[in-house]
């Protein structure tokens, strides 16, 4: 029984980066989300003095809830083309 220890390490290294890449656009996606759900502790959404408002925020907000949108729909793309390759 002969290994092809070539295809092997191409197969190792092939997985490890679509793992650490789908887990990194999943994480990203949770923050994302995480970040649009409430505001961090001690901010405010009014300050005062400099005269921003909470309409400044609600922008970042969108995009943020936007982006993980998009990343979680990248983790989507990604699962479903493995799945066709493992079926055609």
């Amino acid at each position: 029984m002969n290994i092809d220890w070539a295809a092997l390490g191409s197969v190792f290294g092939v997985s490890l980066v679509a793992t650490v890449g789908l887990v990194g656009l999943f994480t990203l996606g949770i923050i994302g989300l995480s970040k649009s759900a409430a505001p961090a502790q001690g901010t405010t959404a009014t300050a005062g003095a400099t005269g921003t408002t909470a309409t400044a925020t609600t922008g970042s907000v969108a995009l943020a809830r936007t982006g993980a949108y998009v990343c979680f729909a990248l983790c989507l793309a990604a699962v479903s083309y493995g799945i066709y390759m493992i079926v055609a």
